[in-house]
């Protein structure tokens, strides 16, 4: 099956599948794993201490692989300045720049004039226009049933994604809810020409910092097992349900505000559980995808069994179709 897409040829990739900046867990393996099979591999950046930190990692990804990656900006995080790490990629000329949460305008100045690739996360088709008008070369597009952070209208992936293809001009990659190659094969019916997958690239042996308890937590869980938290605050997020995230939805349901919940909802807390799998002490980022887990492949063999299963389910298309 031909695997050419503008996606792919836009980023230089031989399979239109791209992995999700994932706070505290996207660094140079995982990074570089994605990238040599084929896909577009990313770090995180404000998952970082510093902007020197982030040097590092690019030069880390860099002497693990010769192939395209992305550094990915979470500019909604709070508190977190984010333009000496954004300038630090541009110094560093990485291919690709990827942006989730918040106001990306300010990066769209600060890039102008340099041939990085820009990728914007959205979840809605407005923000999808928007992020066309300002210069973004690819939207990923979002719905409800993933992890981590999301749009506040509750729509599913497989609606989102038309809307919007009818919506831009520029190339769109479904994200949320896709897991494997049948997934990808029915976003790219709708029209996306790439997928993004966060939960997915979790429960493989090169996420080499997520521990063991949320790994097994991917596996064993149901798409039933996650809650989306944080929308009393306007940010509302998916994350697998556990004994926290019952706190933290009893302290939103009891009226508490930011200052209440931030100990909750810290990155601290995140890196509890997703470091050290203390289940009382804090909480992971997982889509409804997890439903779909149940195994920790390399990357390399997962991104194979993707093409492989998206190809099948092509061919079936097209047996239907001359039938």
């Amino acid at each position: 099956m031909n695997w050419k897409t503008r996606v792919s040829e836009l980023l230089g990739i031989q399979y239109p599948i791209i992995q999700g900046g994932l706070a505290y867990l996207a660094y140079a393996e995982l990074a570089a794993a994605v990238s040599n099979a084929g896909g577009l591999g990313q770090i995180t950046a404000m998952s970082l201490e510093t902007p020197e930190r982030l040097k590092e990692e690019i030069h880390k990804v860099r002497e693990l692989t010769d192939k395209p990656f992305g550094v990915n900006f979470a500019i909604g995080q709070h508190g977190r300045p984010y333009k000496e790490f954004l300038q630090t990629a541009i110094d560093e000329n990485v291919p690709v720049v990827s942006m989730t949460g918040g106001n990306p305008s300010p990066m769209f100045e600060m890039l102008k004039g340099s041939a990085i690739k820009k990728l914007v996360l959205v979840a809605a088709k407005r923000q999808a226009v928007k992020a066309e008008e300002l210069g973004a070369d690819a939207v990923m597009v979002v719905g409800a049933e993933g992890g981590g952070h999301l749009g506040k209208d509750d729509i599913g992936t497989f609606v989102l994604i038309p809307q919007v293809v009818d919506a831009v001009s520029i190339p769109v990659i479904a994200s949320g809810g896709i897991g494997d190659g049948r997934g990808m094969a029915a976003a790219l019916c709708l029209g996306a020409e790439g997928v993004e997958m966060g939960t997915r690239f979790i429960a493989t042996e090169e996420c080499i910092h997520a521990s063991p308890a949320y790994k097994q937590a991917l596996i064993s869980g149901s798409e039933s097992d996650t809650v989306v938290i944080k929308r009393s605050l306007g940010s509302p997020a998916r994350a697998i349900s556990n004994c926290w995230t019952d706190q933290i939805l009893s302290l939103e349901k009891e009226g508490a505000g930011y200052e209440k919940l931030k100990d909750h909802i810290s990155g601290e807390a995140n890196k509890k559980f997703i470091y050290d799998g203390k289940n009382e002490e804090g909480f992971g980022w997982a889509g409804q995808v997890m439903g779909l887990i149940d195994d920790i492949p390399p990357v390399k063999e997962l991104m194979d069994r993707m093409v492989k299963q998206a190809a099948e389910a092509g061919s079936m298309w097209c047996k239907w179709e001359n039938e």
